[in-house]
């Protein structure tokens, strides 16, 4: 028989320890001690388990028999276009890969359930030779079931309720043992938080606990072949709870952002074995959930003004697409010793620099005026291509006057003053074109900032 004991072993320095405590006694650091289980061996010293032919052949896979598996490398449509995108994929082979382990994350609130929910639901539609099973580790089955009625009645769609079954329990090891007899189609845990191991005595959410369900649940799907998505709490720093680890351990770390407040979901890809990382997903919020946006360069400019002061449309670059959104300033004197930089979806640090570049090389006052940066539409902007716009709408505000209407501004500012080439222009001037902008200011028509200002008569 095999005994299952618990240790404590030292994330900073595997140091083991019998019981917990607050700090490593070997390399002195604090809060590092984890939870772990060790399977004690009743064997004798030397005595070594001999592998008869049998178990030798059942854990040996040949290369053929991969390649010629049924179903192999066939992915899984959500029927959510903006899903499949993040997913990976190519042309229309787009969506879920069979025994993946996908971590979703973001935010209480966001519209995690909400959106796992509506893709059990698209795939529930389809033909399935096993059920669903959707583990109720927050929710109970009624609460769940009120959120698919309300999904179900605007959609006015009716769907046979055999190819979903709610799983009750946050014992990953009864779990594993239902999955292996049932062998669903899709699992979808929520969250993975919520699962415990009999065999540690963390609470459930601790690193060791969490670390440990989430090995056993990847181990099973990896076997049975059986794709599974994880709900992922996250700090109050926006990272994914639990140990760094649990990112390792999965397949794909999908996390959904956008502001509480607005309508805007924003899904992207942190990590993806199966899939480029560069690719997001745009959803706003509706009256029954999140429904995707096809053409988020519309969506984003449709409250846009660009004839006001202080506006201006830049154009980034997620994955393969292009966005254009619209991105405001407000330059007001200031009365304070130090001025304030304030940015919305903006790098704090990438409007000082843009600041400092306008004082020094454009003349511009701005040292004695407060200067605020929004991105509409609560969109987080990382690229430095839109470095150009931020800096065309600053002097617009300061100066209180309009940028030429239909115009889009594509460029990373140097230190120097100097425009410098982005990639995928032809891309960006594709898209601008097509949502008719005529005026397109970047490298390739100006050097630098002082003389597109000089142009502009700003």
């Amino acid at each position: 028989m095999a005994k299952a004991k618990t240790i404590y072993n030292c994330q900073s320095c595997g140091a083991s320890h019998p019981k917990w405590q607050g700090q490593c006694s070997q390399c002195g650091e604090w809060n590092t001690l984890v939870e772990e289980v060790v399977i004690k061996k009743s064997q004798g010293l030397g005595e070594r388990k001999t592998l008869s032919t049998a178990e030798i052949n059942d854990k040996l896979v040949s290369w053929n028999q991969v390649k010629t598996k049924k179903n192999d490398g066939q992915r899984i449509s959500t029927q959510i276009e903006e899903f499949d995108r993040v997913l990976g994929g190519e042309g229309e082979k787009k969506g879920i890969v069979p025994g993946a382990i996908m971590l979703l994350g973001g935010e209480p609130g966001i519209g995690k359930s909400t959106l796992l929910t509506q893709v059990v639901l698209k795939i529930a539609e389809q033909k399935l030779k096993n059920p669903i099973f959707y583990v109720c580790g927050e929710e109970s089955p009624q609460q769940i079931d009120l959120r698919i009625n309300r999904i179900l009645a605007k959609e006015q769609k009716k769907i046979s309720k055999k190819n979903l079954e709610f799983v009750t329990t946050i014992d990953v090891d009864e779990l594993v043992e239902i999955i292996k007899i049932r062998k669903p189609s899709l699992v979808i845990v929520d969250s993975i938080q919520a699962m415990i191991t009999r065999e540690l005595s963390g609470a459930p959410g601790s690193v060791g606990q969490v670390r440990e369900s989430t090995n056993r649940l990847a181990d099973v799907a990896k076997r049975l072949h059986i794709p599974m998505f994880l709900v992922g709490h996250v700090t109050k720093d926006g990272t994914i709870a639990g140990p760094k680890t649990l990112e390792h351990i999965v397949d794909t770390v999908l996390q959904l952002s956008g502001e509480r407040t607005g309508e805007l979901r924003l899904l992207r890809t942190l990590k993806n074995r199966f899939g480029a990382t560069d690719e997001v997903g745009v959803f706003k919020v509706d009256e029954i959930g999140l429904a995707e946006v096809s053409n988020p360069s519309e969506f984003l400019l449709e409250h846009a003004k660009t004839m006001e002061p202080g506006s201006a449309t830049v154009c980034v670059m997620e994955g393969t697409r292009p966005l254009l959104i619209e991105v405001q300033a407000l330059v007001v004197k200031s009365y304070l010793a130090m001025p304030r930089r304030v940015g919305r979806g903006i790098d704090l640090s990438r409007i000082q620099v843009l600041a400092a570049v306008l004082q020094k090389h454009c003349k511009l006052p701005v040292e004695n005026h407060d200067i605020f940066l929004s991105a509409a539409g609560g969109y987080k902007v990382t690229e430095t291509g839109i470095d150009l716009g931020l800096a065309m709408a600053l002097v617009s505000s300061l100066k209180n006057k309009s940028l030429p209407k239909n115009s889009v501004f594509i460029g990373e500012v140097g230190l120097l003053g100097e425009i410098r080439r982005v990639n995928y222009l032809d891309r960006r001037l594709k898209e601008a074109k097509r949502l008719g902008f005529k005026k397109v200011y970047s490298k390739e028509t100006h050097g630098s900032v002082r003389e597109l200002l000089a142009k502009l008569k700003l």
